[in-house]
């Protein structure tokens, strides 16, 4: 038996020469769609139905395009990566779709790029690549990062990596998570847990490594900015609509939010027209803080597993 399977995922996309010899041993027939972030889901109502399967990246899976994938063929979603917050799980689970992630991965990728976010922020580094490419000798005060404190939104995996490698620096942390830390890593690191606002009052550099959920859509909000520090620096390596790019435009002018690393936003792929665009204090990233050889090739194969395994569980289900 063979199965159709529509691939999303950039990272994937990007590799699937890689995988052809998987494909073809699990008799995969792939779509690959030239894709810039994801799909629209207008785009996915058009096509869903001719999909036994998807791998999908950051795609809206909404009740509609569920619903139109099970009047078809659709029988498992497969997310390439972590965060499941684009899928309708409800939805599926309902209509009797599959859907998995891959749990546990990119911490390290993506706690390397926060932290070079973060001495960007302190030392200004770009700010001096580009004088100089320019002819020009800036001379810029950075601030020392040993000392400061570090605000961790999400002690999970990755926000757990981000903590290690801000402790090494000399950092004093605090985390927020609405699920309690692991002990021994709070005394490992010397991370203190603590509630959301103490962390945006006390913190110096405030990161968001957190899922996205229904309760926290713009979490950082006009009111959360006011709680902060005047000063300080903010890096988002999550997800976009954790923050209210409005509020933070304000807070932007105010100088409450002194400077700004964007790896998501809350629309994607970024649009010119963004007023961030207009924030020399603002470094813009392209959602891609997970975008390792190593990693991509890694969940490449987790996710084509769980593909076929719930491919399998579900032709099964359908011939009893």
């Amino acid at each position: 038996m063979s199965w159709k399977v529509l691939i999303s995922a950039p990272p994937m996309l990007m590799t699937l020469e890689e995988c052809k010899e998987r494909f073809k041993q699990e008799n995969l027939e792939i779509v690959a769609p030239k894709i810039k972030q994801q799909l629209s889901e207008t785009e996915l109502c058009n096509i869903i139905g001719d999909f036994d399967g998807v791998i999908a990246g950051d795609d809206p899976f909404t009740a509609k395009v569920i619903a139109i994938g099970k009047k078809g063929k659709l029988k498992v979603l497969a997310k390439w990566g972590i965060g499941v917050d684009a899928i309708d799980l409800e939805a599926a689970k309902n209509l009797g779709i599959y859907t998995s992630n891959t749990p546990n991965v990119f911490g390290d990728e993506v706690a390397d790029v926060a932290l070079g976010y973060t001495i960007l922020l302190a030392r200004k580094l770009h700010k001096i690549d580009a004088a100089v490419r320019k002819g020009e000798w800036l001379k810029i005060q950075g601030t020392s990062l040993k000392g400061k404190i570090a605000g961790i939104i999400g002690v999970g995996s990755i926000g757990q990596a981000i903590a290690r490698r801000f402790q090494v620096l000399g950092m004093s942390l605090l985390g927020y998570d609405v699920h309690p830390i692991n002990t021994s890593f709070c005394q490992e690191t010397r991370l203190k847990q603590v509630e959301l606002n103490y962390l945006l009052s006390n913190a110096d550099y405030v990161v968001l490594a957190c899922n996205l959920t229904p309760n926290n859509y713009h979490l950082l909000n006009e009111t959360a900015f006011g709680n902060m520090k005047t000063g300080v620096s903010l890096v988002n390596v999550a997800r976009g609509p954790l923050i209210d790019e409005k509020a933070l435009i304000l807070a932007l002018d105010s100088g409450k939010v002194a400077a700004v690393a964007l790896d998501v936003f809350e629309s994607e792929p970024f649009n010119l027209e963004n007023p961030l665009v207009n924030y020399p204090q603002v470094i813009l990233g392209s959602h891609n803080s997970s975008n390792t050889r190593e990693a991509v090739l890694k969940v490449n194969q987790m996710a084509i597993d769980n593909l076929v395994r719930d491919l399998k569980k579900a032709t099964i289900g359908f011939q009893k």
